[in-house]
């Protein structure tokens, strides 16, 4: 029977697969105690980490504006605002 030339078939594609794979494997294993041995050798992350800034204060804007909403609601409740002069008024607080 003559030998067949070209591209291997299935048999040998899988043959071939079966072999990378386990060298993959075997040279993974042999890695993996040597990596976890340097791994275990190196400094904890929080040596190199910079310390954390603190954080900023709030902005007094925003207690501010709620406490100018609040008031123009309670004008309004009490009808000395009508609906256009809220609007208008609520629309310079927030663009503020």
């Amino acid at each position: 029977m003559p030998r067949r030339m070209g591209r291997p078939g299935l048999l040998g594609t899988m043959a071939r697969t079966a072999v990378i794979t386990g060298t993959a494997r075997s040279v993974s294993n042999h890695m993996q105690p040597r990596a976890d041995e340097r791994y275990a050798q190196q400094a904890p992350p929080q040596a190199y980490a910079a310390p954390a800034a603190p954080a900023a204060p709030a902005t007094p804007a925003a207690p501010d504006r709620v406490s100018q909403l609040t008031a123009l609601a309670d004008l309004k409740s009490q009808g000395l605002l009508t609906d256009e002069e809220f609007a208008t008024e609520k629309a310079k607080v927030l663009n503020s």
